[in-house]
């Protein structure tokens, strides 16, 4: 029985060392990310597990006390906890660039196929707006696209979707034109499969494989993007625990000495957009043709 239990918990790691082997060092980033992402993700999902204080708690210690005992990183201007808003704000800024990272690939996908499917004048004129909205720059598409809808989760998360649309477009439309043209959708064509099978079928599993690396890149992106919005120009209601915010608050204490204020929400938001970045990086490698071929 012993025997049994010890060998069915070495089993997942004989795995992933198999697979450190197989892939090497891109393996690892890949899980590291992951692993950075899953800690997150556990705050975000069970904030009531990691501190007993309330993210809105204005009596939870003295004033701007800086990290240690109780309050290991310390209290803010309004005597809350930080490492409480810290845990609770995980919420707003996974589910924001999240959001924003799937309505963005629903969107680009859906076009890029049917843009690069059907051709002719549909294709000429996604394929300008597309290129139109791609050559602004990210951040400033967003601060004006917010700055037009108005502060909200919703508007935020809208306002960051519109810029990776594009993205996918370019990306699925590109792939679309070269795979319609092989033998196989050929064939299905002349046995009389609809472009809707077609699509489907034949072109989008085609394709799908490269929008992973990019959707997970994206997400890294649109989480500085939400940070620095929320910083810059758009306030959340007071009900919304959020970093960008949080950060923006602390900046005005720095000069008299409060690091903590701005010093964790940072290192929080490049935390977690790093985590992401690691595992684009690592499934753009484990996924590279070239490299399994090695």
């Amino acid at each position: 029985m012993k025997y049994s239990m010890a060998q069915g918990l070495g089993r997942p790691f004989a795995v992933f060392a198999k697979m450190g082997k197989k892939y090497g060092v891109e393996w690892w980033i890949l899980v590291t990310g992951a692993v950075i992402i899953l800690a997150i993700l556990y705050m975000a999902l069970a904030p009531q597990t990691l501190t007993p204080f309330d993210p809105y708690n204005q009596d939870a210690g003295p004033q701007l006390i800086p990290p240690g005992g109780e309050h290991i990183m310390g209290t803010d201007n309004l005597r809350r906890d930080v490492w409480t808003r810290i845990v609770f704000g995980s919420r707003t800024i996974l589910s924001i660039s999240v959001l924003a990272a799937i309505i963005s690939s629903f969107i680009g996908i859906s076009l890029g196929l049917l843009s690069g499917y059907a051709g002719g004048m549909l294709d000429r004129t996604l394929s300008l707006v597309m290129d139109a909205v791609y050559v602004f720059p990210g951040l400033i598409l967003a601060i004006a696209l917010a700055a037009m809808v108005g502060p909200g989760v919703i508007n935020i998360t809208f306002a960051v979707a519109v810029i990776y649309i594009p993205t996918y477009f370019r990306l699925v439309r590109g792939q679309t034109l070269a795979i319609k043209q092989e033998l196989y959708v050929e064939a299905a064509r002349s046995i009389g499969a609809t472009n809707a099978t077609i699509l489907m079928k034949y072109i989008f599993p085609n394709v799908i494989a490269t929008t992973v690396v990019v959707f997970t890149l994206n997400v890294a992106d649109a989480i500085m993007i939400e940070a620095a919005l929320t910083y810059l120009v758009l306030e959340l209601p007071p009900s919304i625990v959020d970093w960008g915010m949080d950060l923006a608050m602390g900046k005005k204490y720095l000069a008299s000495g409060q690091w903590w204020l701005i010093t964790f929400p940072g290192m929080m938001i490049s935390m977690l957009a790093l985590g992401f970045t690691m595992i684009g990086e690592g499934l753009s490698e484990i996924l590279n043709p070239r490299l399994l071929e090695r």
